[in-house]
């Protein structure tokens, strides 16, 4: 138990209303949607400037107390979460979240950690501006997370990863020291590239405050279509003719089986089945263009046709509207959320080359079908970019309790197949706690010494999110 002498010193800092003790305050910080992880804290510091979180990480390091950063709480792989010792004390980064300021001549925006991500799409929107991350939970999640897990989402394919979307930083190191690294140059080769080392670091070297994010001309034309496919090697098929086609102006190609569809169609508010009849597979087609004219639709048109005569596809829709097109997406960023209806589902953030996607869910498909007949895989993501959320639902009726018993053994079964073909078993959720004993595994002892390096030149008392990553 901590002295409760260094919760008063910690406690001052913030003040009392935002130092919560109660059970009841303290709740929603201790668990995560998932319900996979529980944890226990004496207390949720919720700082309300960068000088705050500088001096409550300063008194923790003098102290050698545990600190777990935490943002929108959306995290899937434990690394948010307080563990049960009630030894880890939680730093809610919520109240720093202001929009310091947007330049829309220079395509940048400076945000707080606590900025909830749809909060900055709306930002960017007043300034005919995007900022392209988008996610299921972007309603909830903050830039904080996003940048410390280096989120993904289904703008990858045409934008990157979140480690592309950073100019700058700013970094409260496990001393108290602040970095203020928030430039918003395109171009600097002064030195090693710090930003970088937070970025994808689930803050265990140093708690991001602020960051400048790049931001890009919002698109004058978006045309949307909804594809009926029999298996997914047709889907691998399609995108390489879209990507020849459209190019850069391909800005989505997400993957669907039925029976994620079917999940949605029966717990997701407002979803409607697009096509008439089911089909196997989907794929949500999304091409983007700078200007207004006919010749977007014109092309996503010759597209489709064009994979018809092929046999590629067997059905598709073209969205005739904005809220129609929003309806497909509907569904797909529904997906991940209605499992949850129909009972355990063992999950998978795992990526393979985009060119091995069908061939990689053949294999795990049948083999996870094998390993618990009646199970329902799931399989669905961002096959452009080779990211495939290979969730697996319990069989109807199972126990759920005995179906997430076989977690272990089953992730050990899908990964083994992702390193045949190359893999990686974490896409685009990091490591946390779920997955940081498998890093062994998939890393080589050298490079996970260099982590360790790292790690100890920057937090030399471990007092930042111990036990997550390394």
């Amino acid at each position: 138990m901590l002295d409760p002498d260094h919760l008063k010193r910690l406690a001052a800092i913030v003040g009392e209303a935002n130092a919560l003790t109660s059970e009841s305050d303290k709740a929603p910080h201790l668990r995560e949607w998932r319900d996979l992880y529980h944890g226990k804290t004496p207390v949720v510091l919720r700082p309300g400037s960068v000088e705050e979180v500088s001096q409550i990480l300063k008194t923790a390091n003098e102290l050698k107390l545990r600190i777990v950063p935490q943002g929108g709480n959306t995290g899937l792989v434990g690394g948010q979460i307080p563990d049960d010792s009630s030894g880890e004390i939680v730093l809610s980064l919520g109240r720093l979240n202001k929009i310091r300021k947007i330049d829309a001549d220079g395509y940048t925006m400076t945000v707080e950690a606590g900025c909830i991500l749809e909060a900055i799409h709306q930002a960017a929107e007043e300034v005919d501006r995007i900022f392209p991350l988008t996610l299921g939970a972007q309603g909830s999640c903050q830039i904080g997370g996003n940048i410390s897990t280096n989120a993904g989402g289904t703008a990858v394919l045409a934008y990157g990863n979140t480690r592309e979307l950073v100019l700058g930083l700013e970094v409260v190191l496990a001393t108290g020291e602040i970095w203020n690294g928030l430039r918003s140059l395109r171009k600097d080769n002064t030195g090693y590239d710090l930003k970088q080392l937070f970025i994808g670091a689930e803050g265990t070297l140093g708690v991001i405050t602020a960051a400048v994010l790049k931001l890009f001309p919002k698109p004058r034309d978006r045309q949307v279509a909804f594809v009926g496919l029999s298996d997914s090697h047709a889907a691998l098929a399609l995108f390489s003719q879209a990507r020849a086609k459209a190019g850069p102006m391909l800005t989505g190609f997400e993957l669907m089986p039925r029976v994620g569809i079917e999940f949605c169609l029966k717990h997701l508010e407002g979803a409607r089945d697009p096509l008439s009849e089911p089909h196997p597979w989907y794929v949500l087609v999304e091409l983007s263009s700078g200007t207004e004219n006919a010749s977007l639709r014109d092309l996503m048109e010759e597209l489709l046709g064009e994979a018809f005569e092929a046999g590629l596809v067997q059905d598709a829709a073209l969205a005739e509207s904005i809220a129609q097109g929003e309806a497909f997406w509907h569904l797909r960023h529904g997906m991940s959320e209605v499992q949850r209806e129909e009972g355990g589902s063992i999950k998978h953030d795992v990526s393979v080359p985009v060119a091995s996607v069908p061939a990689f869910l053949d294999k795990a498909i049948a083999a996870v079908e094998e390993m618990v007949p009646g199970c329902r895989p799931v399989p669905f993501g961002h096959m452009g970019d080779g990211n495939i959320h290979f969730n697996v639902s319990q069989p109807v009726g199972a126990d759920k309790a005995g179906f997430i018993a076989r977690w272990d053994e089953m992730n050990a079964l899908v990964h083994g197949i992702v390193a045949e073909f190359g893999g990686s078993i974490s896409a685009e959720h990091g490591i946390g706690r779920l997955k940081r004993d498998l890093l062994k595994e998939v890393k080589s002892e050298l490079e996970l010494d260099m982590m360790r390096r790292i790690k100890v030149a920057f937090d030399p008392n471990g007092i930042l999110n111990p036990g997550r990553v390394l």
